[in-house]
Parts: C-alpha cells; sequence; structure tokens
C-alpha cells in the first residue's frame, strides 16, 4: 500500500503533535513532504527538525501555497494556522483536488462556515475535524452510558467548563485575544464543548442564547493588584518580579525555540499581557441551547478560575448521570502533557430511578488531554483504523454544527436575543451519530413495583 503523501500549513505549538507523528510514530504510512508558514524561522526549525529524523521536507511561505500543491502533489493538507484563516486554506486545498485534516475550530464565523460546506459540496473531497476530546476514555464512557439508555431519553444538561489562573490566562496572552483571529473562547475552545454535546446527545442545535462578559482580564483587574508600571507583555515587564501572570519565555524552551527567538520575522509575541485594553473576547460566559432532540442545555464557561476541569449532569427519563473531570494544569507548549486527567478528580456516577446510584470504574489512558491524542492520531495515521461504533471520527458537518453554537452564542450576545442556528447557514445535514434510546421506549415498571412495595411494608 503506498504511503499517503502530506503538507503542513503551521508550524506553531499544537502543529506539533501531528508533525511527530508523521514523522515518528506513523513513518511506515505517511510521507510529510512540505511544510507551509508565515514565519521563516519556525519553518526552518521544524524542517531541521524533521531533517534529524531522516526527513526531508521542502518549506514554503505562506504565499506559495498554492506553488506546494503544484509541486509536491500531496494527498492531505493538514491545517494547523490561524483559526481565522483555516478556511482559506482548506477550500483552497479542496478544489485543488486534496483532502484536507483540520484543527478545530473548522472557523470562526458563519459566512467562512458557508464557503466551507459549499466547496466540500462542490469538489466531494473529505475534510476531517480533529475533535481529540471525543477520544478520551471517560469522555467515550459517557457516551456508551447515553447509548445504553441507563437513563433513558436526556432532556436537559447542566454543562460548567472552568479554565484556571495558568492555561485560561494563556488565551489572553496569545493572538486568540482577539475575536477577529479566533472567534473567542466562544468558537475557539468551546467548539470542543459544544462537539461533545451535539456527540454526546447525538443530536444538533436549533436556538441559542448567550451572554457574556470580561471580568477578570481587563486593566481594572491589574490597578486592583497594584501593577501600575505594566508593559505590553511578559518579557521585559517592570512588573514582573511580582506579577502572578508573568510568563517567562526563555525557561521553557520549547516556548524559547518557537516563539521568543523568532519573533523577528513577523512581530508576534507569545507574552502579551493578560490585562491589555486591546483585548476584546470574553472570560465569562454563560449559554442556553435547545436541541433538535428535545433536550436543553445550561452551559458556562469562565476564564479566571482556581482549578480546571469540568462538572456536567444529564438529566433523562430513567435517571442521571454525572461526570466530574480535573485536569492538570499547564501552559501550552511548556513542556508538560497537556490537559492530562487528575485520577482522584475525575469520576462518573449514573443514580437510575428507585435503584441506588452507583460509581463508573473510570478507564483511563495517557497521552495528551486526557489519553485522547493517541487515539486521535492512530484514526488519522493508521493504514487500518479500528471501527468505531462510538463515531468518533467527525466530518465538516460536525465541524460546523460544533462551531455553530459559538457563532450563534456570539450573536446573542451582541444583540441581546436568542439566535436560530437555521438563520446562519444552508443545507447542513445533521453528522452520522451513533443511535440514542427513543424517547418512546418503553418503562421496566418492575423497579416502580419493588419501591412502593418496600415503602408500604410488603
Amino acid at each position: 500500500m503506498a504511503k499517503k503523501r502530506y503538507v503542513q500549513l503551521g508550524v506553531g505549538h499544537r502543529s506539533m503533535m501531528y508533525s511527530e507523528a508523521m514523522v515518528e510514530q506513523f513513518r511506515d504510512n505517511c510521507d510529510l513532504v512540505a511544510l507551509c508558514d508565515t514565519n521563516e524561522g519556525r519553518l526552518r526549525l521544524r524542517a531541521d527538525w524533521a531533517r534529524a529524523r531522516g526527513v526531508e521536507v521542502k518549506t514554503y511561505p505562506a504565499d506559495q501555497f498554492e506553488r506546494m500543491i503544484a509541486e509536491v502533489k500531496p494527498d492531505v493538507v493538514i491545517v494547523t494556522t490561524m483559526d481565522a484563516t483555516h478556511d482559506q486554506y482548506i477550500c483552497r486545498a479542496m478544489e485543488l483536488g486534496c483532502d484536507v485534516i483540520t484543527e478545530k475550530p473548522m472557523t470562526t464565523d458563519a459566512q467562512k462556515c458557508q464557503r466551507i460546506l459549499d466547496t466540500q459540496k462542490k469538489t466531494g473531497r473529505k475534510v476531517t475535524v480533529t475533535f481529540n476530546y471525543r477520544y478520551a476514555m471517560p469522555r467515550t464512557q459517557v457516551k456508551d452510558l447515553l447509548m445504553s439508555g441507563v437513563i433513558g431519553n436526556v432532556v436537559s444538561v447542566d454543562f460548567h467548563w472552568l479554565l484556571d489562573t495558568r492555561h485560561g490566562a494563556d488565551y489572553f496572552r496569545r493572538w486568540h485575544r482577539n475575536k477577529r483571529n479566533s472567534g473567542g473562547l466562544m468558537v475557539h475552545k468551546a467548539t470542543h464543548h459544544f462537539d461533545l454535546m451535539n456527540w454526546w446527545l447525538s443530536s444538533v442545535p436549533e436556538t441559542v442564547y448567550a451572554f457574556g462578559a470580561r471580568n477578570f482580564y481587563r486593566p481594572e483587574t491589574a490597578e486592583r493588584y497594584g501593577f501600575t508600571n505594566r508593559g505590553k507583555r511578559c518579557h521585559g515587564c517592570p512588573e514582573s518580579d511580582k506579577c502572578p501572570f508573568y510568563l517567562d519565555l526563555a525557561e521553557y524552551p520549547a516556548l524559547k525555540n518557537m516563539y521568543l527567538e523568532n519573533e523577528k520575522y513577523d512581530g508576534y509575541f507569545r507574552d502579551q499581557c493578560v490585562f491589555s485594553p486591546d483585548i476584546d473576547i470574553e472570560d465569562t460566559m454563560d449559554v442556553t441551547v435547545r436541541y433538535r432532540s428535545g433536550a436543553t442545555l445550561s452551559y458556562s464557561l469562565h476564564a479566571f478560575m482556581p482549578w480546571e476541569g469540568y462538572t456536567i449532569a444529564f438529566n433523562g427519563t430513567k435517571g442521571r448521570l454525572e461526570h466530574f473531570c480535573q485536569e492538570t494544569i499547564y501552559i501550552s507548549g511548556d513542556g508538560s502533557v497537556p490537559g492530562e486527567l487528575v485520577f482522584e478528580g475525575t469520576k462518573i456516577k449514573v443514580f437510575p430511578h428507585f435503584q441506588s446510584g452507583y460509581e463508573v470504574p473510570l478507564q483511563l489512558s495517557s497521552g495528551g488531554h486526557g489519553g485522547a491524542d493517541p487515539i486521535l492520531l492512530n484514526d488519522l495515521f493508521s493504514a487500518n483504523p479500528p471501527q468505531d461504533k462510538f463515531k468518533r471520527a467527525a466530518d465538516q458537518r460536525a465541524g460546523a454544527w460544533s462551531i455553530l453554537t459559538g457563532i450563534a452564542a456570539n450573536q446573542s450576545m451582541a444583540q441581546g436575543q436568542p439566535i436560530r442556528i437555521d438563520s446562519l447557514v444552508r443545507g447542513l445535514e445533521a453528522p452520522d451519530y451513533p443511535p440514542m434510546p427513543s424517547a418512546r421506549e418503553p418503562i421496566d415498571p418492575l423497579p416502580l413495583k419493588r419501591s412502593t412495595a418496600a415503602r408500604v411494608g410488603k
């Protein structure tokens, strides 16, 4: 079987996971033949890294993307660029005859989303969106339990995600701090969470209503801390010796090599002040969603909490499922494994009607994002990926539905009214999700009978 030929656009920190997979674990199946980026220094750094592992890759500046495709003739284009640029590369790659693998979010607004959907339909090319959160074993266990019908038909969900003052703050240092680049946390970060909801429920959103504000990462907070002489970035900041948000890029080899030593090529500072007045994304968000299945979601995201993770509760016609997850603290690119689960802080509990609740033994695996990254990479690059009853692989439909919740939330926050998803794009079909229990499924009366008998002393 011939190897597939890959090119990769964007060589920032997150892109390294894909480069490593192609050059190391899956090199028998994959040929990484070219790299493309706006930053000459980072391009050279990644090419040198590949060469040290016996792989020669060509490098191209971003404005020579089409020339790269014509010269190296890839089968697949991997898009790991800034979120707001995803659509132009995804669409052009398909038009030039390539399949696409793209990091989440697939794109950042409804117009770009429509362009991707239309181009995929016109070209028939394959688009894969890398929702690694689906692949973490505890989240897959939740899906398995919901599919089993143990709590019946899900009617409502309470879902609250916490980003801590280390990882959460990092979004306010980087290019993500401006909606024109990332769509804000409702799109860039919450695309994971909204995709999980769609996949867990095997349904899609219909109506979204949201509130949001920037309550913490703002100049007034710095003033309350007494940081009155702060700079525009951490590097060289006069307040660095007392600011708990200070990030020393030189302290972390990957951040130093990738960003600090290469900022001279494009002027991008990886360590901008988290209290800058230039930030325009929210750090506090509350969202209500109604789904096609009839279920409703109450969701919140806060980016300045003392611990990282989430709590979620599914209320069903036969009981309730609760899932609590705590993740390790990290900064993207600091050398630690991102998003590892804290075993003692992760639990799944089921509370069936008329029976005692019980805790579900966890299935845990090692690797980034709760062990999800290695499983996702195997799905992407293995010659023979295993059959998956949970259908965790995601295409452009899943990519669209996940971001549309966040895009609608942004519009709702701006307009102060509910937003219907069908007003944002046209011609979008539901993904091929696994089947869920029917709302008309018969309910076993025996537990009710036993419970009633116990109460009257029979």
